[in-house]
């Protein structure tokens, strides 16, 4: 056996460069292990091996691409993928990573798969073989404007190649393009480049969160930032291990996913909040007595609205399995800007304060005391990466906000992308914008609300979300907290609240999802209750309460749930609605 070198991070050039580095290294040591069942039946490579399998894809791409093409990646999470991805890398091809179509639901999937390969222009798609054939049936002969049809090439059938080396002249700048989740808008193409990823790696290095060489236990979607660079690529850059498993069996048994970083020795892992709720309302106490945490020092926890009262539970549920209350690390991102804005230092507590809900909403944070009724409580996503700038801007004046004042997070910094594919004047106006009267910039706009105090970065919402009635300022988060929680039947993480035109008023409604069965009298009942609590805690007469059947709200691939799609599929007739329907009919989409 050649005895491994000792690990470290040098200044890499690239993320081909990277992967070249730990194969040389750290040759015989696994880079990427797969749970295939979410538990026992397990793949893994080296890092050896992994580089042999994107050089013999690159080897390929070559013969068929040029350099800046785009390639559509098409792979159910595994091993094939993560290949497929570096073997673009390698190829200086760009890499555009993207579910692949649902067999049981295409009316769904496939429109935004035919978005994005209009956007990007995609020629190739690269895939598994046995997935290859059916997506071709799906795509068809041509494109929707007339096009030529995709390439196939199914990866899994192309040899490796051992033998180091790689063509740098071939490397681009841009290492490939992220989808945005479209939990707002239409997906736009985010080009991330290698400096950025390097970047936010190593920005990652000085919050202390990531030991090198640990183990990282991860079921995010492999097509999105928090995955794909989160869990996939920056244990490549740390020179440790990623354990990873389908979305799809974390959610049949979110137990799989401690109990992986239990057998494993994970030591970090992220997931959006609903994640660490999901975990202890989904186990027993028998069950969690099968677990040491003890291992796991950083626990990632962003994508969504944080809540303090999710970090208590969890702490209570699982520290006496070795879980510490400080290894929770709250943070801030967004793929325009590669991965993580902000985060919580390690070793910190976490910074968790009250603040007056009314005067949030009117623009500033004050701070109350917890036994106050007005009380809403905001977990801090921590303080700014190294090397990079947030600044909470008024969004009408483009003036810096005086501190505890809520306006728009703007970013500045390495980490933030050059703008979106083929689409020039959006990314001036995001990725360029400038203070007013200064030169200062270019800053990103993020579209989220928030505020600074002490240091500390607490954000509040998104402008696209904001619902106004009355003249009066609501955060659809906060209301869908107050109704997800006034009724056991109801489940947590999937609702919806946004505004609706009824009679040219302005009306806010909620739509809220089952968690079992309920009879007619129940759904009443539940209605009932939300009413109540959302008059009782935020003094606002809901319009209307929509019961819908389990998964039934639309997400992104990523799991955020999509008010503005939801809105309109409740209006157009496809959103299956079990109560409420009889307000549909005189309500319109209110106009943006």
């Amino acid at each position: 056996m050649r005895t491994e070198k000792p690990l470290e991070i040098p200044a890499f050039e690239s993320l081909v460069h990277m992967l070249e580095r730990r194969a040389a290294d750290q040759p015989d040591a696994v880079a990427l292990r797969f749970l295939n069942d979410g538990e026992k039946d397990i793949d893994a490579w080296t890092y050896a091996e992994l580089a042999a399998r994107a050089r013999g894809i690159a080897a390929r791409l070559r013969e068929v691409t040029s350099p800046g093409d785009r390639v559509l990646l098409l792979y159910p999470p595994g091993l094939e993928y993560i290949a497929a991805f570096y073997g673009c890398l390698y190829a200086g091809a760009l890499a555009v990573p993207a579910y692949p179509p649902d067999p049981s639901n295409l009316a769904r999937t496939a429109p935004r798969l035919h978005a994005m390969i209009a956007d990007c222009g995609a020629r190739l798609a690269m895939t598994t073989s046995a997935i290859a054939d059916f997506a071709r049936t799906v795509f068809g002969s041509e494109h929707h404007d007339g096009r030529p049809a995709l390439e196939w090439l199914a990866s899994d059938a192309i040899p490796p190649e051992n033998e180091p080396g790689l063509d740098a002249g071939r490397i681009g700048s841009i290492a490939f393009l992220q989808y945005t989740s479209g939990s707002t808008a239409a997906p736009r193409g985010v080009m991330v480049s290698h400096d950025n990823l390097l970047e936010n790696f190593r920005a990652i290095v000085t919050t202390g969160a990531i030991d090198v060489g640990g183990t990282s236990v991860t079921w995010l979607p492999p097509y999105h930032d928090m995955g794909l660079i989160g869990g996939i690529l920056s244990p490549v850059y740390f020179g440790g291990v990623a354990t990873l498993m389908s979305p799809l069996h974390f959610l049949q048994r979110p137990l799989r996913w401690l109990q992986a970083i239990s057998d494993h020795r994970g030591a970090y892992s992220a997931a959006p909040n609903f994640a660490y709720e999901l975990c202890v309302r989904k186990s027993t106490p028998e069950q969690r007595a099968r677990l040491d945490l003890s291992s796991w020092t950083t626990a990632f926890n962003g994508a969504e609205p944080i809540s303090a009262g999710t970090l208590a539970r969890f702490v209570e549920a699982f520290g006496p399995r070795g879980f510490r209350g400080e290894s929770f690390v709250p943070c801030y991102g967004l793929a325009e800007s590669t991965l993580i804005v902000t985060g919580k230092r390690a070793g910190l507590p976490n910074v968790i304060d009250q603040f007056s809900a009314s005067s949030l909403l009117r623009g500033a944070a004050v701070a109350v005391d917890a036994e106050s009724p007005d009380a809403r409580v905001l977990v801090s996503t921590g303080e700014a990466i190294a090397g990079h700038q947030v600044r909470v801007v008024d969004p009408h004046t483009r003036r810096v906000c005086e501190p505890a004042v809520v306006g728009e997070l703007w970013v500045r910094g390495p980490c933030v992308a050059a703008g979106y594919w083929g689409r020039d004047e959006e990314s001036a106006a995001v990725f360029g914008a400038r203070l007013d009267g200064g030169d200062e910039g270019p800053h990103l706009r993020t579209g989220d609300l928030g505020f600074a105090r002490d240091g500390q970065i607490f954000v509040t919402g998104r402008i696209k979300d904001l619902i106004i009635i009355a003249g009066q300022n609501h955060y659809p988060q906060d209301l869908e907290r107050t109704a997800e929680g006034c009724h056991p039947a109801l489940r947590p993480g999937t609702s919806a609240a946004f505004a609706l035109d009824v009679a040219g008023e302005e009306r806010a409604a909620v739509v809220v999802e089952l968690d079992a069965q309920a009879d007619d009298a129940a759904m009443d009942a539940i209605r009932s209750a939300v009413v109540a609590a959302v008059a009782r805690e935020h003094r606002l007469s809901l319009y209307a309460v929509f019961v819908t059947p389990r998964r039934s709200v639309p997400r992104t691939s990523s799991g955020k749930v999509q008010r503005g799609a939801c809105r309109t599929a409740l209006l157009d007739g496809t959103l299956e609605v079990l109560a409420g329907a009889e307000h549909i009919r005189a309500a319109t989409v209110r106009a943006r």
